[in-house]
């Protein structure tokens, strides 16, 4: 999995990566198959955001979240990743297991 972390008009600290990397573990617990991680993490006013676009195969998942901390930003854009990843891989297992309806309708 390849990480790049960007930060618009704020500093990603060391600190702010390990935390990342940390967090994404998460994902990576329940999907293996991450290509690619980016996520870009800014201040606007007194508006913390974090926005992260995973690159899977067959589809990239954009999610953003926004707080007045930048490390709950991050905890609630891992929660909405994660529940968006785990909806990807039960859609796939889905398919996998009951094939599509084209071949359903020929049974």
């Amino acid at each position: 999995m390849n990480l790049k972390l960007t930060g618009n008009h704020v500093e990603v600290t060391p600190a702010m990566r390990d935390y990342v990397n940390s967090k994404l573990s998460k994902i990576t617990r329940h999907f293996d198959h991450v290509i690619e991680v980016s996520v870009i993490l800014s201040v606007e006013k007194h508006k913390q955001k974090a926005e992260a676009n995973l690159h899977i195969p067959g589809k990239d998942i954009f999610v953003e979240a926004d707080g007045t901390d930048m490390y709950a930003s991050i905890d609630s854009l891992i929660d909405k990743l994660d529940r968006q990843v785990l909806k990807h891989k039960e859609k796939n297992l889905e398919k996998r297991n009951h094939g599509t309806l084209k071949d359903q309708e020929f049974e």
